[in-house]
C-alpha cells in the first residue's frame, strides 16, 4: 500500500530544518521543539488542548525513555565525588604515573587512563577522578597544561564519549530516534570510533611535537587568566593508607566483574546499565560509611543529591528535543493515537520511503549528509541534545538507500559528540580547561584541525561501510 504525506508529515520536516538552522546560529532549540510538538498535536488531534496536554505527555515520554542514562551518570557522578573526596582516585591512578618518563609516554599514559575511567565514570567526572594526580606527574616531566588538556580531551570526551560501550547513554538516544537496537549501533560505531580515536589523537600528538619544538606550544601556552578548579572542589576527608590501597584495588575490580558479566551474560542496553549502576551504588554507600562514618547516612544522600543535580542539568536540555523527535516513531501514536494515514509506518520511516522512490541517494551523500548533521547539532556544546535528530535522520537515509541505517546512526553520534561533546565548542571544554587552568578557547583551537581531519577520514570510512 503506497505511503501517503499529509500536512504532519511536512510540519515535522520543516522542524527539523528550523532546529538545524538554529543550531548553526548557536541558538537553543527547546522552544522551537516545544512548538513542533504543539503544532503537531494541533494537526493530529484538530484540539488545542490536546496539543497543549501533548508538550506535557511527550516530555513524560522522554524522560521515562532517559531515566535510566539520567540515574546511571548521576549515581556515578555522586560516586566519584566521594572517591574524590577520600583520596582513593588518587591511589588508583598513582600507578600510572610512574609511566610518565617524557611527554610522549605522559600523552599516552594519560590518554589511556582518560579513555578507561571515562568509559565507566563518564569524562566529566573522570576528568576530575584523575587530573588532580596526573597533571602535576604529566607537567613535571615537560608536558604543557594545554597539551594535558588536549589529552584528557580528546580521550575522555572523545573517544570514550563518541563510543561511550559501557554506560551506553548515547547509543541508546540514537538507537531510539533510529528505531534500531542498541546493540546494532554499538556494533556499528566500533571501526567508526576506532578510525576517529586513532587518527584525531595521533594528529594531534603530532602537532604537539611540533609546536613544543618550535616553542610556539610551552609551559605558560594557552593558560586562562584565573586557574580556578572551585568545580572540582570538595573537603577532603582523611581515609588511612591501608584503605585507600584496598578500596582502589577493589573498585576497578569490581567494574572489571562487572563487564565480564555482561559478555557472559549477555547483557545489553537497561540490563548492562542497571548493573553498572548497581555497582557504583554500592561503592557510593560502602566509602561514605568507611569515610564519614557518624554523618554516613547524611552524607550519602549529599552526594546523591550532587549526583542527580549534575545528571539533571546535562539532560535538561536532551528532554524536549528528544520529546520532539521520538514522535517520528511509535511515540506519535501513544501520544495523539492513531491520526496518520491507515498505511503509515510512523513520520520518519513515512519520509524515507517516499524520499527511496523519488530520489535516488547514495551512501555517499548519506556519509557525509550525516557527518554534517552531527557537527551541526554538536554547535550547542551539549553533543547530547542533538543526536536524536542524527539518529532520525539516519533512519530516513537508511529507508532511502535501502540500508545502513546502524552505520549512518552510528557515525551521526561519533561526529555530534566529537564537536559537542567536550573538544570543539569552548563552552563544552570547562571541565579539562578548568582543571589544567588553561582557556577554553585556545584548547578549542587547538583540538579543531585534529577533529577535522579525523572526521574527514572517519566519514570515508563510513561511505565504504555502507557500500560493502
Amino acid at each position: 500500500m503506497d505511503v501517503t504525506l499529509v500536512g504532519i508529515h511536512w510540519v515535522y520536516l520543516l522542524f527539523i530544518g528550523l532546529i538545524i538552522g538554529f543550531l548553526v546560529m548557536r541558538r537553543d532549540t527547546t522552544v522551537v521543539c516545544m512548538a513542533g510538538i504543539f503544532l503537531l498535536g494541533l494537526l493530529a488531534t484538530s484540539s488545542v488542548s490536546s496539543a497543549v496536554s501533548g508538550i506535557f505527555t511527550s516530555f513524560i515520554y522522554a524522560i521515562k525513555e532517559l531515566l535510566g542514562t539520567i540515574l546511571i551518570i548521576s549515581i556515578i557522578v555522586a560516586m566519584s565525588r566521594v572517591l574524590l573526596a577520600s583520596g582513593i582516585n588518587e591511589t588508583m591512578v598513582s600507578p600510572f604515573t610512574k609511566l610518565m618518563r617524557g611527554p610522549t609516554m605522559a600523552y599516552w599514559t594519560l590518554g589511556i587512563v582518560m579513555v578507561v575511567i571515562s568509559s565507566f565514570f563518564w569524562p566529566s567526572p573522570g576528568v576530575a577522578l584523575i587530573g588532580a594526580v596526573l597533571l602535576p606527574a604529566a607537567i613535571r616531566v615537560g608536558l604543557p597544561p594545554l597539551a594535558v588538556a588536549m589529552a584528557m580531551n580528546l580521550f575522555g570526551h572523545g573517544i570514550a564519549l563518541s563510543g561511550d560501550f559501557v554506560i551506553q547513554g548515547a547509543p541508546k538516544l540514537t538507537a531510539d530516534a533510529a528505531g534500531l537496537p542498541v546493540k546494532s549501533v554499538l556494533e556499528a560505531s566500533i571501526p567508526l570510533v576506532l578510525v576517529m580515536g586513532v587518527v584525531t589523537t595521533v594528529v594531534a600528538f603530532w602537532m604537539m611535537r611540533r609546536d613544543m619544538g618550535r616553542g610556539l606550544l610551552t609551559m605558560s601556552t594557552g593558560l586562562a587568566k584565573n586557574d580556578d578548579r572551585s568545580i572540582f572542589h570538595v573537603t577532603r576527608i582523611p581515609l588511612s593508607l591501608v584503605a585507600k590501597t584496598t578500596l582502589a584495588i577493589l573498585i576497578p575490580l569490581l567494574f572489571v566483574i562487572d563487564v565480564i558479566m555482561l559478555f557472559q551474560l549477555n547483557l545489553q542496553g537497561g540490563e548492562a546499565t542497571a548493573l553498572i549502576g548497581g555497582t557504583a551504588a554500592i561503592i557510593l554507600i560502602v566509602v561514605t560509611l568507611l569515610t564519614h562514618r557518624k554523618q554516613a547516612l547524611e552524607q550519602t544522600t549529599s552526594y546523591l543529591v550532587d549526583g542527580f543535580l549534575f545528571g539533571f542539568k546535562v539532560f535538561g536540555p536532551v528532554i524536549p528535543i528528544a520529546a520532539f523527535f521520538y514522535l517520528g516513531d511509535s511515540a506519535f501514536f501513544e501520544i495523539f493515537g492513531k491520526t496518520l494515514p491507515l498505511a503509515s509506518h510512523g513520520i520518519v520511516n513515512d519520509l524515507g520511503l517516499v524520499l527511496a522512490h523519488s530520489v535516488p541517494l547514495h551512501p555517499a551523500i548519506g556519509a557525509i549528509t550525516l557527518t554534517i548533521v552531527g557537527a551541526i547539532t554538536g554547535l550547542d556544546g551539549s553533543g547530547f541534545s542533538g543526536i536524536s535528530l542524527a539518529g532520525s535522520i539516519a533512519s530516513l537515509f537508511g529507508a532511502a538507500i535501502g540500508g545502513g541505517t546502524d552505520t549512518l546512526t552510528a557515525l551521526g553520534q561519533v561526529a555530534a559528540i566529537w564537536v559537542g561533546g567536550g573538544t570543539l565548542i569552548p563552552w563544552a571544554l570547562i571541565p579539562a580547561a578548568a582543571i589544567c587552568g588553561v582557556s577554553p578557547f585556545e584548547l578549542a583551537r587547538r583540538n579543531l584541525v585534529p577533529v577535522i581531519i579525523g572526521l574527514t577520514l572517519t566519514t570515508l570510512v563510513a561511505m565504504l561501510l555502507l557500500l560493502l
